[in-house]
């Protein structure tokens, strides 16, 4: 299962709960306050959930490794490119 249809599973039961509590599908006479309660969720999750979002990406930010091979790799293209490009008679 792709991750994207781990999470419009994960929304779509959500919502269904949401829906079963705030409009009372099921006849299950929940009393009024668990009703008003309900109504403002699906803004708090997205809040949260944006709130969560921001988090991952500042800290995979913060942690993100450098690639010291990787960067030494490219430096060395680049003086071959340099010197490549100076035998051809381009001036840099």
């Amino acid at each position: 299962m792709t991750k994207l249809l781990e999470w419009l599973l994960g929304v779509s039961l959500v919502l269904a709960a949401w829906a079963v509590v705030s409009f009372d599908l099921l006849e299950l006479r929940l009393p009024q306050s668990y009703r008003e309660a309900a109504w403002p969720m699906p803004l708090y999750l997205l809040v949260s959930f944006g709130c969560y979002s921001l988090g991952t990406v500042g800290y995979r930010v913060a942690t993100f490794n450098d690639c010291d091979e990787a960067s030494a790799e490219l430096l060395g293209q680049i003086q071959e490119a340099k010197q490549d490009l100076r035998k051809k008679g381009l001036k840099i």
